[in-house]
């Protein structure tokens, strides 16, 4: 048996030597893929993904300015820190942005991986994206102010600006037979549109609902729009509401928070 093995070995090196060099084809600065094993765990990546940002440990292993120190059974650079994590190093480089599941709970672990390998632009991808769930997390207020009174009109503020979208999103001016955005005049701020009229200077222009341009809007009507919209979003009506006032539209407040 074990003759059989030395011959067929010596068969296969006149065949061909590499053969039985396995990952050889990986080392050669000629290849334009790499095969790198990151704490036991293989990534196959272009030489070029990995050298993208001059001056990081990555782009010098695959340039050859840093040698390679350690390789393992196979042949492959070895690197000895976390396996599982690298997989969003690579991800970065390979899409120029960071982009993690909702859940991720290893920032702190990615912030250390990318310090490693001297990639400061993921380091800072990272903290955009930690800013950026702190905020979501964050409660958000919403208040709707009625005065009653055409010269104030009615007053719609959220602290999240994307509900403030969704309010202009449903509406829409028309004028002279035509369908325009929603009126500018409206927008106080990202945080606060204020409907003080309806009809502008231009006759016959007046404010809809997108989905049905034939439905004029009341102050009424965009006051419950508003309601709508904030208790399918997921807010939560914190007013106490006046019996005697009769319905929602007809509160001069209403405070919601999500």
């Amino acid at each position: 048996m074990e003759w059989n093995l030395r011959r067929m070995e010596s068969e296969l090196r006149q065949i061909n030597p590499d053969l039985l060099q396995p990952s050889k084809s990986f080392k050669k600065p000629s290849s334009g893929t790499i095969t790198i094993n990151v704490g036991g765990y293989l990534y196959a990546a272009q030489r070029h993904t990995l050298a993208k940002h001059p001056g990081s440990l990555l782009e010098e292993i695959v340039t050859g300015k840093k040698p390679v120190v350690h390789v393992d059974s196979m042949g492959n650079t070895f690197i000895d820190r976390d396996g599982p994590i690298f997989r969003h190093v690579l991800n970065f480089l390979r899409l120029g942005e960071l982009v993690l599941p909702d859940d991720f709970k290893e920032a702190e672990l990615l912030r250390r991986e990318a310090d490693f390998y001297r990639l400061s632009e993921l380091a800072q991808a990272l903290q955009d994206w930690e800013q950026q769930q702190a905020t979501q997390h964050e409660p958000a207020f919403l208040e709707v102010t009625d005065s009653h009174e055409r010269s104030q009109g009615l007053r719609v503020y959220c602290s999240d600006n994307s509900f403030i979208e969704k309010v202009k999103n449903r509406l829409v001016q028309i004028s002279k037979s035509r369908l325009d955005d929603f009126p500018e005049e409206f927008e106080v701020s990202s945080n606060i549109i204020q409907f003080r009229h309806f009809i502008k200077s231009e006759q016959g222009s007046r404010l809809v609902l997108k989905q049905d341009s034939t439905f004029l809007c009341t102050l009424e009507c965009l006051k419950l729009e508003t309601v709508m919209l904030a208790l399918k979003g997921g807010f939560r009506l914190l007013t106490s509401l006046d019996s005697s006032r009769g319905s929602v539209v007809q509160c001069e407040a209403l405070h919601f928070v999500k």
